[in-house]
């Protein structure tokens, strides 16, 4: 496999069969290499307007970028202020490859770096994290957005380590949250992985990104406008999952009660159930194993009430930062 294999965009020839005809004006609201927003452009896009965050990818995609692409250097929570019409959003959720394979961006436990996790330029670092939270704290970020189990007994070995010498590198981390778990069986994932996911996802505060997001998609798209999401983990596709539903079509009242009126909603599935990956797609790209991809059709059902709270997305304690 070439190094250029981690850079394909995941699922996207189930994602554009789908949505055919491709045509008039998509925001490819992560854009990372650009893999979507080249690929719908192919397929008949005559417009993409590229988010990112980062901004490292203006120079990176420089050389293919035409007057058909404007980047925009934002959070997708902000795409409907770069436009006021789209025909689709696509959104691929997490970090992107190219964020990982960069060891100074400090997204890898498997590569020495220095423990930022930004995918932007401000705000505060992992090890900003691992230095100023609480171990009650730590603990809880590591369980709400890493799901992961040991939360306790790593952030108690953390919070001991830190006590020797700043935790700052990469690999420093990992080896710790290593230490506290047993070793992997063979094609396991790495000991690190869940605790690296929640620190990733405290810091660049993803969840709130993708409910902000699903939420301005939802204004901006046309009626017959498609939403695409491609998450990686389970708690992402639980908020795009319920997303969806919680936008669908529904009647009001009891069972019990005489039949009422339909509530129109403001999105209609594409697929019945959501699309995963074929075998020989994750052969070729092994970052498709985990990938979900979920898509509806935007109505022309007024936008009604937006709030999140039936989305399921974790929540944090009220406690914080060491005094």
């Amino acid at each position: 496999m070439s190094s250029a294999a981690p850079h394909v965009p995941v699922l996207i020839e189930p994602l554009i069969a789908a949505v055919a005809p491709v045509s008039g004006t998509w925001i490819d609201g992560t854009f990372g290499a650009g893999g979507y927003t080249r690929r719908l452009l192919d397929a008949g896009a005559e417009r993409v307007i590229g988010i990112d965050r980062d901004p490292m990818v203006a120079d990176l995609t420089a050389s293919w970028r035409d007057d058909r692409v404007e980047l925009v250097t934002t959070t997708f929570s902000q795409l409907d202020t770069v436009t006021d019409h789209a025909d689709g959003v696509v959104l691929d959720l997490g970090v992107s490859s190219m964020q990982i394979d960069t060891a100074e961006r400090g997204f890898s436990f498997q590569k020495d770096g220095p423990l930022d996790m930004r995918m932007g330029a401000d705000g505060a670092s992992a090890a900003d994290l691992v230095a100023d939270l609480s171990e009650a704290a730590l603990a809880d970020v590591l369980y709400q957005f890493g799901e992961e189990r040991a939360s306790r007994r790593i952030a108690k070995a953390i919070v001991k380590a830190r006590a020797l010498e700043p935790i700052t590198r990469t690999l420093v981390l990992a080896d710790i949250v290593a230490g506290c778990l047993p070793r992997p069986k063979p094609g396991q994932s790495h000991p690190a992985t869940r605790s690296f996911q929640a620190l990733r996802i405290a810091v660049n505060a993803e969840y709130d990104q993708i409910s902000q997001g699903l939420n301005a998609a939802e204004r901006l798209l046309k009626p017959g406008g498609y939403l695409a999401v491609v998450t990686f983990h389970s708690v992402e596709d639980r908020i795009v999952k319920r997303f969806f539903q919680s936008r669908a079509d529904s009647k009001a009242g009891s069972r019990h009660a005489p039949e009422t009126a339909q509530t129109r909603g403001t999105f209609d599935p594409v697929t019945r159930k959501a699309i995963k990956p074929t075998p020989e797609e994750v052969a070729a790209n092994p970052r498709a194993r985990s990938a979900v991809l979920r898509i509806g059709v935007r109505t022309d059902a007024p936008v009604g009430d937006q709030s999140n709270a039936k989305l399921g997305i974790p929540q944090l304690k009220p406690q914080g930062r060491m005094s």
